[in-house]
């Protein structure tokens, strides 16, 4: 990793911000977006480029704000790397977003944000908090190839039921899914059932496939001849240099997805659950009017 002095710390604005302390990241996951050629990286994505001043930056930036609000990290990089555990940013950043009434949206595949839980639960009691949590693929030995350093799906779905018992809501992220490899009705079924069982209060899925663009698809395909020799050519049979890369099972699968969750009060449209994560309850948003 290497550290950097960044200008600024959160984007967005009228109530709905966005922060990410790491650039980059070390999980490995063998599909990830974030290697894009269109993101821009200087470095190698395993070196992780630390804002080491964010701490910094988020306070001044908040105590400017006159409007509070969501703050969502983990889009881009996942705030709950190993190297958080020395450096812990993230914690930081968590007491200031705490100690300011703002309110927060956590998106991380480690359950080191375990540690943090305390800070969360106080979070979500004097605004909102939500924590977000990605789930591929429920069975651990695959899991370990597509995901391979950080903990399987097992261990994240105890997080969320630990989350549960504390009351603070969560969502789960349904994707990527993987044409040929994890896009099974019984994997999607066992990761829904899950789901339910430990009470999420909603599920993004934008379809039942993934992405690939300059960067990640090289990357993609490596893994791919390393780990399934022969599937990379059938991708590019039945793919070709698109973007967007559906399951043939998309229907099915789509279908199994919106019935369970209208079964189970679940929301499941994009739109919902952005929508939930980003705003904060208009009571805490009339309070802070008061204090500013």
């Amino acid at each position: 990793m290497h550290f950097v002095d960044a200008k600024g710390i959160l984007t967005g604005g009228k109530g709905r911000y966005g922060m990410n302390i790491y650039r980059g990241c070390s999980h490995g996951c063998i599909y990830c977006d974030s290697r894009s050629r269109c993101y821009q990286f200087t470095h190698d994505f395993e070196d992780i480029e630390v804002k080491q001043n964010a701490p910094e930056l988020l306070e001044k930036a908040l105590r400017s704000k006159k409007q509070k609000g969501m703050i969502g990290t983990g889009s881009m990089s996942d705030p709950y790397m190993q190297c958080e555990e020395q450096l812990g940013l993230t914690r930081k950043c968590l007491e200031i977003i705490c100690r300011y009434g703002f309110g927060a949206a956590v998106q991380t595949k480690s359950d080191r944000i375990m540690r943090d839980i305390d800070l969360l639960d106080e979070i979500n009691r004097t605004a909102k908090c939500v924590v977000q949590i990605t789930l591929t693929t429920y069975d651990d030995r695959l899991c370990r190839i597509v995901e391979p350093n950080v903990c399987n799906t097992k261990r994240r779905i105890e997080v969320l039921e630990a989350m549960m018992k504390r009351d603070i809501p969560t969502i789960v992220w349904l994707t990527p899914i993987l044409p040929f490899i994890n896009d099974t009705e019984e994997n999607i079924a066992a990761i829904l059932e899950a789901c339910a069982r430990v009470k999420v209060k909603g599920i993004v899925c934008f379809d039942m496939g993934l992405t690939l663009r300059e960067g990640n698809r090289e990357y993609y395909y490596a893994a791919l001849d390393r780990y399934f020799p022969g599937l990379k050519e059938r991708y590019i049979r039945a793919y070709g240099s698109a973007y967007e890369v559906l399951s043939p099972k998309r229907d099915s699968m789509m279908k199994l997805f919106r019935a369970f969750c209208m079964e189970h009060g679940i929301m499941y449209t994009p739109e919902e659950c952005f929508e939930y994560m980003n705003t904060l309850p208009e009571r805490f948003q009339q309070l802070s009017f008061l204090d500013d």
